[in-house]
């Protein structure tokens, strides 16, 4: 078989580069740890003599895994991402080493540690060529004395047009779902109050809100609490009061798969101000959940991740990336 014809099989057409077009990719990238005991945090786990066995081999696996989707999405879309956040990365050394997989990349990272008791945090990184990062805040979630990745409110700029970006990681659903929603909750509450701080002072402001909410698109966290709507028509009946969740222009199963069912804890929603036309604006296709057949495995395609338990599949992540594009106008 025909290279060209066997590449046409996994991947699209090669599109090029858009000054013109912003993407962004959040992925929840499954423990990217490095092989090093931090005394500060739970992370034993993922040492070459912790449960995990956890090693340098490993590691290194991981990063080409990542590192090799992220280069396909630079060879579909023409360049690489212009943001990339990763969500439970250890550190900005070993966030730093993942960058290195990626040949000829102008970013630079923003990354903002946490007290996660694990010690995994968001990680940023922006090509410095294109978008200027005018400031970062970071709110903790007060949980009562136990410790959660905080909620990062990213400032940005590309050609002079100030962007926000809001990103999460809430509590995950320990034991049951029930058990653990009051913690969600509370995140849903800490990231409401920011984006009503940022509606207040700035006028139309354009806000990607985006991370992996540990509830889905119809639960009281995303529905009620940040008032996000898959449905755009009542979106835009008063999208000043809301925000557009962008499954709602999807028919993807979901970002991942957990005991049988099918999930969509990984998401992105929009604020009024990019559908004003002015600055950054949604396109008809700005959102997608990203995956290609390596990436898969099992009858139902669920993600090929790195663990299952304690044992090692050497996969990419539990979770598929969500890829989002806007224009600049």
């Amino acid at each position: 078989m025909a290279l060209g014809v066997l590449l046409s099989m996994f991947f699209p057409a090669i599109t090029c580069a858009n000054d013109n077009t912003l993407t962004i990719l959040w992925w929840n990238v499954e423990n990217l740890f490095d092989t090093t005991d931090d005394p500060a945090t739970e992370d034993s786990e993922f040492t070459p003599e912790g449960k995990k066995r956890w090693t340098e081999k490993k590691l290194l696996l991981k990063c080409m895994r990542l590192s090799h989707i992220i280069k396909v999405v630079r060879l579909q879309k023409g360049a690489y991402p212009d943001i990339l956040v990763l969500g439970e990365v250890e550190n900005r050394q070993v966030f730093k080493r993942l960058l290195s997989f990626l040949p000829e990349n102008r970013y630079k990272t923003a990354y903002r540690a946490s007290n996660d008791h694990r010690g995994i945090d968001i990680a940023v990184a922006y090509d410095s060529t294109k978008i200027v990062l005018r400031r970062a805040l970071s709110r903790n979630v007060n949980l009562k004395g136990k410790n959660t990745r905080d909620i990062t409110l990213y400032s940005f700029s590309a050609k002079d047009s100030p962007f926000f970006l809001l990103v999460n990681h809430w509590p995950s659903r320990v034991l049951d779902k029930a058990w653990s929603e009051p913690q969600r909750l509370l995140a849903a509450k800490t990231a409401k109050s920011i984006i009503d701080s940022l509606r207040s002072s700035v006028t139309n402001a354009d806000i990607i809100v985006m991370g992996d909410f540990n509830d889905e698109p119809h639960d009281t966290s995303i529905r009620k609490v940040l008032n996000a709507t898959t449905d755009k028509q009542a979106f835009l009946e008063s999208p000043e009061e809301k925000l557009f969740n962008c499954w709602g222009a999807l028919d993807n199963k979901g970002s991942c798969y957990f005991k049988g069912q099918w999930l969509k804890f990984d998401q992105i929603m929009a604020s009024a101000g990019l559908f004003d036309k002015k600055g950054l604006s949604i396109t008809d296709s700005a959102f997608s959940c990203f995956s290609i057949p390596h990436m898969q495995t099992g009858n139902k395609g669920r993600p090929y991740a790195t663990y299952k338990g304690p044992k090692h599949l050497g996969g990419y992540s539990d979770h598929f990336p969500m890829l989002f594009e806007a224009e600049l106008q």
